[in-house]
């Protein structure tokens, strides 16, 4: 009798979305299917083995298939949510028509927050519901790189991603039952790498950006505490891991929009959904933290809303974060 296979559907045939498939599908045991609404994503994933719109010159795993049909996640036991932040809770009240009265694992890697401010998994309608975040670049996933996640969620939904589904995929987790914590601070660390790189477009100096890098590691541990989470998150994959990739790596986007303002670029908010996700959580913090009166617990974040919403400049950034 042949052993049952994990139907893992990956809702998001994007760049990050395509990179967690493919490793996926070399573990055996799971059967990957890749969710997307471009219907040229799905052509070329299943005519060419490649996504020739995000990795033109890829080829992928032989078995991974692709569909723009719905009704992929009538049989899912695992779904990966790898869609813009904004979409994903009325992506989730659609397929959940499909899923009925079945409750797979759904697990969020989508690094943002719903539209009204609230924590994406606390509005997506699933019981049963995971956090994955991580520092992982989506071409070095994709290049088989060892990588690491901290999954948010139940010990027993967390051991068997890690034991069953990644096995033989070198995808290596730590956990943490706290997944607000988990999802806080991966919204967080985009916010604080613009502060990071505000610095080193100004200075390009080691010394400057840890100093910034160890403020911001440090008002990230408030907010976890602020918001009622677990603050020994700071110390997993997701706070003090991913900051680092982000806020310190050239390859990141917020990074680089920081780095950008930092050597007098102006800068109005474009296309993309990492900056965005960025400049929207500056926006969303240093008021909160102003409703709250806390507002002096977090310079950096003021530092941030005060140069980017309330015309104050690049001098006057400086002098609070070096205060």
């Amino acid at each position: 009798m042949a052993e049952k296979k994990n139907n893992v559907v990956v809702a998001g045939g994007g760049v990050f979305g395509t990179a967690i498939a493919e490793r996926l599908a070399w573990n055996d045991k799971n059967n990957v299917i890749i969710h997307s609404v471009e219907s040229d994503v799905v052509k070329t994933i299943n005519e060419q083995h490649r996504n020739v719109k995000y990795f033109p010159t890829r080829y992928l795993n032989m078995n991974l298939k692709a569909s723009g049909d719905y009704s992929v996640f009538c049989d899912a036991d695992q779904i990966f949510l790898v869609i813009p932040s904004k979409a994903i809770v009325s992506f989730s009240q659609e397929i959940k028509k499909y899923t009925k009265d079945r409750e797979p694992l759904v697990i969020n890697l989508a690094k943002g927050m719903s539209d009204d401010g609230a924590f994406i998994t606390e509005k997506i309608p699933f019981r049963n519901t995971a956090s994955m975040k991580g520092p992982s670049f989506a071409i070095e996933v994709l290049n088989g790189l060892p990588t690491a996640f901290t999954f948010g969620g139940k010990k027993e939904d967390y051991l068997f991603v890690k034991d069953c589904l990644f096995e033989g995929t070198s995808m290596i987790l730590d956990h943490s039952d706290d997944i607000r914590g988990v999802e806080l601070t991966s919204i967080l660390k985009n916010m604080y790498a613009i502060a990071i790189g505000l610095v080193s477009g100004r200075y390009s100096s080691p010394n400057v950006d840890f100093l910034v890098y160890t403020k911001a590691v440090n008002e990230m541990r408030r907010f976890l505490k602020l918001y009622n989470c677990d603050e020994e998150t700071i110390f997993r994959y997701c706070a003090i891991g991913d900051l680092g990739l982000t806020g310190l790596n050239d390859l990141s986007r917020n990074r680089t929009l920081g780095m950008l303002i930092g050597k007098g670029f102006d800068y109005t908010s474009g296309s993309s959904a990492t900056l965005i996700e960025g400049h929207r959580s500056i926006k969303l913090f240093g008021e909160s933290t102003r409703k709250l009166g806390v507002e002096k617990d977090y310079p950096l974040v003021q530092a941030l809303y005060g140069l980017l919403y309330e015309g104050k400049t690049l001098n006057d950034y400086l002098f609070t974060v070096f205060s």
